[in-house]
C-alpha cells in the first residue's frame, strides 16, 4: 500500500474543503491510502509519517499573493529534513483557494514547487485542460481557473466553505487522483 499525505493549512475552512477533496481522489485509486496532516496540529509521530509517505500534496490559502504564514512556518521547521534529505523523490503536488478569481494563487503554487525542488522532490501538475475558457464553457467546468501547475479554488469571502464550487472540488481530487495513479506507476 502506498502512503500520500495532504499537508495543510486552513484559515476559514475552504483549504480544508479542499483538502478533503485531494483525498477523496487519492483514496478513490486502489492500492493507494491517504491522510489528511493540519499544519497546528503536526507533533512527532506525524512528521515521521510524513518521512514514510510517498508523496506529499502541499495546501494553502493564499494570502496577501503568497501562502499562509501557518503553512510558511511548517515550511521552515522541515529544514532539517531538507538538510538530511528526508524527503528526496518523494512525489510532491499543490493546491490553493483565495477569495479572488487570481488572487496570486501561482505564487502560492511556485512556492510549493520551489520548497519540493529544494527537498528534492518530484513535481506532480495538473494534467487537466482549462475549463470555462471558450463560449461553451461554464464555472462548472474542472480547472475552470486554468491551472496546471496544480489545483486552484476560488471562494466567496462573505460565504463559507459550504458554498464552494463543486468544479473546484473535483479539479482538486483530479489532482489527489493524478498523484495516486503516479505514485503507483512510478515508485
Amino acid at each position: 500500500m502506498k502512503n500520500i499525505a495532504i499537508v495543510f493549512h486552513s484559515g476559514y475552512g475552504h483549504t480544508k474543503r479542499q483538502a478533503e477533496a485531494v483525498l477523496e481522489g487519492v483514496r478513490a485509486t486502489a492500492g493507494v491510502a491517504g491522510k489528511l496532516y493540519a499544519v497546528t496540529e503536526l507533533g512527532d509521530a506525524e512528521w515521521n509519517e510524513l518521512d514514510a509517505a510517498d508523496a506529499i500534496i502541499f495546501g494553502s490559502p493564499t494570502y496577501m499573493g503568497s501562502a499562509a504564514a501557518k503553512m510558511k512556518e511548517f515550511m521552515e521547521t522541515s529544514s532539517g529534513r531538507w538538510y538530511n534529505r528526508a524527503w528526496k523523490d518523494k512525489f510532491a503536488a499543490g493546491f490553493t483557494c483565495s477569495a479572488s478569481q487570481n488572487g496570486d494563487k501561482l505564487h502560492t503554487l511556485n512556492e510549493f514547487w520551489i520548497f519540493a525542488m529544494q527537498h528534492g522532490m518530484l513535481w506532480v501538475g495538473l494534467d487537466l485542460l482549462p475549463g470555462n475558457n471558450n463560449s461553451k464553457g461554464s464555472v462548472n467546468d474542472l480547472n475552470r481557473l486554468g491551472a496546471f501547475s496544480g489545483a486552484m479554488a476560488q471562494a466567496n469571502a462573505d460565504q463559507g466553505a459550504e458554498a464552494m464550487l463543486e468544479s473546484d472540488l473535483k479539479t482538486a481530487a483530479a489532482l489527489g487522483e493524478r498523484v495516486a495513479a503516479t505514485v503507483l506507476r512510478l515508485r
